[in-house]
């Protein structure tokens, strides 16, 4: 699982079938300081989000496609929630360090 920003939308003429009803959000994965910034990635929306929401990804394509109830759904990406607030605690970062 990632956390990470919704920065923006993706528009499609043509798209699978097991996209159907689902947007396509651009993702920023958010990182720790220090962290080095990994690039942004598309993600199916399954929960209404939006650009500058905070969001829960499960970035595993087995997963993604049990979240979907779809086994044959070409997706790796998939926001699974929407999350309302994040603290870090001075300790928590050090931990990591």
């Amino acid at each position: 699982m990632i956390i990470g920003k919704v920065t923006g939308t993706v528009v499609t003429t043509l798209s699978h079938a097991a996209f159907k009803h689902r947007r396509l959000l651009v993702v920023q994965p958010l990182t720790l300081p220090g962290e080095t910034p990994s690039g942004d990635f598309i993600a199916l929306d399954n929960t209404q989000a939006g650009v500058g929401d905070t969001v829960l990804v499960n970035r595993e394509g087995n997963g993604a496609r049990q979240v979907l109830e779809n086994p044959d759904a070409p997706v790796t990406s998939v926001i699974v929630g929407i999350i309302d607030s994040l603290t870090l605690q001075p300790q928590d970062i050090s931990e990591l360090g």
